[in-house]
């Protein structure tokens, strides 16, 4: 089985134009307003390793005998499969659910995101965990590295020739980093190709954009696809130690200033940094009464964060004492991003004074980066 996907891969590898080869996931372009996602799906194209047998499908083994010059009472039968059991006139039959995982977080899987011609994959493990995966992605293709730096989270290709393109050879690099939560990651593959009639050059200078949009894209799912098929990615045993080194902080933290004003810290580009404000925005179902993207603000109407109130006792019920919840003020405030060096800060300002007012830009914040994608 290892053998078909790594030949369709590589089929696809070195193409040089036609259809995706990945199946079961897409991708949207992105406006002002629009969706970062193209989701791969669960279920993965190359099928290795299969579906798992239930625990309902596994055989009774006899039990071990123990020879008698040797102790036996470390032996027991600690998972011993029912005979379908009758218990205070209850039956089991075949439609007992399955037994609960012992780990009940649950991974929203590989998500490819995209914005405008850039590409990268999000997932919810750590660069640490990623690592192993990926350079056994190109092991399992038979590719060799011309560089691998674990504390980099850098990986090169060697130059390829592709057979579908024989005037051309190829070569990849692939970058991991942290995501903008802890424990996940972000994966970006970059596309370079030259004539092989030219030397191969010594140093390798990069370019801003792959030079094959197309097979950048290839690459990248393939790479989502791999990792998607791969249940063992969120198991520490998997994480590599010397990956462990690669840059630990994630790419979005609220700080503050000398001041001790609260701003969120965003370790990405402009453009990004815009698109993601605004997504966190709606998915915290927060009013966008106007933005401007030039002047870099968006004008919001918060009420603070809501938190749950207790149910009134029995003594308190029964003297009429209601738990209903106090009355939301909505208060305009002004989300504004700016830039700063490698990285866009976003700080929220209440026009109003009010003594709750640095509380309440504190929670805005806060809301931002949990709803952030």
């Amino acid at each position: 089985m290892v053998r078909v996907w790594k030949t369709i891969l590589l089929a696809a590898l070195f193409a040089v134009s036609g259809c995706s080869f990945i199946g079961g996931g897409g991708e949207e372009d992105d406006d002002e307003g629009g969706s970062l996602f193209g989701v791969v799906g669960d279920d993965g194209v190359f099928g290795i390793g299969g579906e798992p047998e239930t625990y309902r499908d596994a055989r009774v083994m006899p039990p071990m005998e123990i020879p008698p010059e040797l102790d036996s009472y470390t032996i027991d039968a600690l998972y011993v499969i029912p005979e379908n059991p009758v218990i205070a006139g209850l039956t089991f039959d075949d439609d007992v659910p399955l037994p609960k995982p012992i780990e009940t977080r649950r991974r929203e899987g590989v998500v490819i995101q995209n914005l405008g011609d850039r590409r990268w994959i999000v997932i919810d493990a750590t660069p640490a965990q990623v690592w192993p995966l990926v350079r056994d992605f190109w092991s399992q293709l038979d590719l060799e590295l011309d560089l691998a730096d674990p504390g980099l989270g850098t990986m090169e290709t060697a130059w390829l020739e592709a057979g579908n393109a024989p005037e051309l050879r190829q070569k990849y690099r692939i970058v991991i980093e942290p995501g903008l939560h802890s424990a996940s990651s972000e994966i970006t593959v970059r596309h370079m190709q030259n004539l092989r009639t030219q030397p191969i050059p010594m140093t390798v200078e990069w370019p801003e954009v792959s030079d094959d949009p197309e097979l950048e894209r290839q690459i990248l799912s393939a790479i989502s696809q791999y990792l998607a098929d791969r249940n063992d990615i969120y198991q520490a045993s998997t994480a590599s130690l010397l990956a462990g080194t690669i840059e630990g902080a994630r790419k979005a933290n609220i700080v503050e200033n000398l001041g001790g004003d609260p701003y969120l810290q965003l370790r990405i580009d402009y453009d990004r940094a815009w698109v993601q404000v605004r997504q966190a925005l709606d998915n915290a179902d927060i009013e966008i009464v106007d933005s401007n993207r030039d002047d870099a603000v968006f004008n919001v109407r918060f009420a603070g964060i809501v938190r749950e109130q207790p149910e009134p006792g029995f003594v308190r019920r029964l003297f009429g004492a209601s738990n209903d919840a106090p009355e939301l003020v909505y208060r305009d405030f002004t989300v504004r991003l700016e830039r700063n060096g490698d990285s866009i800060d976003v700080t929220s300002e209440l026009p109003e004074e009010l003594d709750e007012a640095a509380r309440l830009n504190r929670e805005l914040l806060q809301v931002i980066i949990e709803n952030l994608v």
